[in-house]
């Protein structure tokens, strides 16, 4: 195994009908790898060698659509349990059910951690509404996976779809949250342009936060984070592709052309994440 890709996307359940602004992020990042289905996406990841952490998100409050399920996500980790591990999902907004579905996701379907959108489910995640979510998880020994910074949901339709960028600031969402739980293991997805400075001062304050560096080409990943990746924040990035959007087989190609200190590249790739996993 070469890597953990700690950021992909689940292909749509095929039970299920197409969301709306798939097609704004499929416009958005035009991706040229994207898996006919779960067989197919297992197929490319054993090739790869690469194990991948995988979800869906549950915007059905925000935006009527239904979700792929904790069971779909769950089932393709059984039957491939060497190239997957699940991310479990719930709409924040539902309150007990949440809790409910969050726990029998963990305990009995073996999902391994949380994944939310603040910007695509539309919630203000340091809002104490949702704080019983985060109790949960660091109860029950689980990371949470937070989108954070710019999101290509909504890119180009009206209103951007609707969605709110504020939401998915660290400051004050994840660094509050951080605060408050400072046993649970927060990870911000994506480098969170156009808050990158505050990224890092929240991963670099909090021992309990870290960050991926999906859905964005290395080469672009602003210079900031990279200086920070190679210093003070090298115990804290991870690999995340963003797959499908964004293959990883070509972002490790071109974080291999970037100047990363001896040493690092691992604990970017696979070290990092195993410590974060408990692998």
């Amino acid at each position: 195994m070469i890597a953990i890709d700690m950021h992909v996307h689940v292909p749509r359940n095929p039970n299920l009908p197409d969301v709306e602004v798939e097609q704004s992020l499929k416009k958005y990042f035009k991706p040229t790898e994207v898996p006919k289905d779960a067989d197919d996406m297992a197929r490319k990841y054993k090739e790869w060698d690469i194990l991948a952490v995988i979800f869906s998100v549950d915007t059905q409050t925000a935006t009527g659509d239904l979700p792929d399920g904790n069971e779909y996500v769950a089932d393709i980790v059984k039957k491939y349990p060497d190239q997957f591990i699940g991310f479990s999902t719930v709409d924040p907004w539902m309150g007990k059910s949440a809790l409910q579905e969050l726990e029998n996701s963990i305990k009995n379907l073996g999902l391994k951690g949380l994944k939310l959108h603040p910007t695509h489910q539309a919630f203000q995640p340091n809002d104490i509404l949702f704080y019983p979510l985060y109790d949960t998880c660091a109860q029950l020994g689980v990371p949470v996976l937070f989108h954070s910074g710019f999101a290509a949901a909504g890119v180009g339709m009206p209103g951007g779809g609707g969605f709110k960028l504020k939401y998915s600031a660290p400051i004050p969402g994840i660094d509050d949250i951080a605060a408050d739980f400072p046993s649970l293991t927060i990870i911000m997805a994506h480098p969170s342009w156009p808050w990158i400075d505050e990224q890092i001062a929240v991963a670099l304050h909090k021992p309990n936060v870290y960050l991926d560096l999906s859905g964005w080409a290395p080469r672009f990943i602003p210079q900031a984070l990279i200086r920070e990746t190679n210093t003070r924040l090298k115990e804290k990035v991870l690999f995340g592709s963003d797959f499908p959007y964004l293959p990883p087989d070509k972002w490790l190609r071109e974080f291999d052309a970037l100047e990363i200190r001896d040493g690092i590249r691992e604990k970017v790739l696979l070290e990092n994440a195993t410590r974060v996993l408990k692998l």
